[in-house]
């Protein structure tokens, strides 16, 4: 189905930051399959883990007791705020899960009538008709109404808002630590305190939606740690794994509790082909010096990105943390994610106007300094 809008490349092959099409173009991959590359592509760890892995036990019934899903998961609460986690196949489903949660434990505690979520302008939620409808972005939500009700949605990075968004109807919180699809919006100082405050002067339920922005992508491993606080729910998804579909929910004993035998289930999630390459994939963040990489190359290629903003007026404004950027322009991106693509770099444009630079973490400065050439060229041509 045409779902989707491709450009005329057929990648065959992949390694480390670099794709190459069936024709043997090389490409330099800074868009590393919209940030699930984080280790870039087949890193040899997650590579061993899946061959290994494959040869054993490919999928069997979540009715049983997976050694590889078992391990996942404490690893992942052993360096988290989260207790138990439930695993799918996406973010979407990790968010739906997230959603239910929140939506019982309030009817549990307060009764039938508390179940709004309030969400945020310009999110990205998932494409499932009950994350569209959290989704603060009309264009995903057009044709599908009616869309799930219980859903407000208030400016991002504006406390008072949210604080007026309340009501005794409302049951939880759904935010992007900072904001992928919606333009790599960073919220300002304190905003995610403060929302923090909120939740529990009205009992609600914080949940951070780390799809995009957790693994290690915005410098630290989760991108919660960087504000001082927890939320009561994290989803995540994309990195995980290092590029096999995995979603996963995480949250604390007593939430966990709400979703007992029957109440929410996957039959693919967490089966131990997937387990094998996720714990591959984030033991390598951890241990192999990739988040410090992160942060050194996140900034780096910043300070290279501000340098092309002085020496081009259309370049309004460059915004990120660690290695998930934003350039927003004056004008429309979409030519110059083109010409980009015709000169061997992949990068892509959010809402019109915003070039995002998501690169694996594993980029290097010989990298970074090769795609600022080629923005250079392109810049200059407009």
């Amino acid at each position: 189905m045409k779902t989707y809008g491709r450009y005329p490349i057929v990648p065959e092959r992949g390694a480390g930051c670099r794709l190459w099409d069936v024709d043997g173009n090389a490409y330099l991959d800074f868009l590393a399959g919209v940030a699930v590359n984080n280790l870039g592509h087949c890193h040899p760890k997650v590579v061993a883990a899946l061959r290994e892995q494959a040869g054993r036990l490919l999928h069997c019934s979540n009715f049983y007791h997976i050694p590889q899903q078992i391990e996942l998961a404490e690893w992942l609460c052993a360096r988290s705020f989260a207790d138990r986690v439930f695993f799918c196949n996406s973010g979407a489903e990790a968010n739906e899960a997230a959603l239910k949660l929140a939506r019982k434990h309030s009817r549990e505690k307060y009764g039938e009538d508390r179940f709004e979520v309030i969400t945020a302008q310009a999110s990205f939620h998932g494409r499932t008709i009950g994350t569209i409808s959290a989704t603060g972005q009309e264009k995903v939500k057009a044709g599908f109404a009616p869309l799930v009700p219980g859903f407000r949605t208030v400016p991002f990075g504006d406390a008072e808002a949210a604080r007026q968004a309340i009501t005794p109807g409302t049951c939880a919180i759904i935010l992007e630590p900072v904001q992928g699809e919606g333009g790599v919006n960073v919220p300002p100082p304190g905003y995610l305190k403060t929302v923090r405050e909120l939740c529990d002067e009205f009992d609600l339920l914080l949940i951070y939606d780390e799809v995009q922005v957790g693994c290690g992508r915005t410098g630290t491993l989760w991108a919660y740690e960087q504000e001082g606080i927890t939320p009561d729910v994290m989803t995540l998804a994309k990195a995980l794994a290092g590029g096999p579909p995995i979603g996963t929910m995480l949250t604390t004993e007593a939430l966990a509790k709400t979703l007992g035998p029957g109440t929410h289930g996957s039959t693919f999630g967490g089966n131990p082909l997937v387990c094998s390459a996720a714990l591959a994939a984030m033991q390598t963040i951890v241990n192999d010096g990739v988040l410090e990489n992160c942060r050194a190359m996140g900034d780096y290629l910043t300070r290279q990105l501000e340098q092309l903003r002085g020496r081009y007026a259309f370049i309004k404004e460059v915004r990120g943390r660690g290695l998930i950027i934003g350039m927003e322009l004056e004008i429309e991106g979409g030519a110059l994610v083109n010409a980009a693509m015709e000169r061997g770099l992949l990068i892509n444009c959010t809402v019109g106007k915003v070039l995002r630079f998501v690169p694996p973490l594993i980029v290097t400065k010989a990298e970074i300094d090769e795609a600022i050439g080629i923005l250079d060229q392109i810049f200059a041509a407009q």
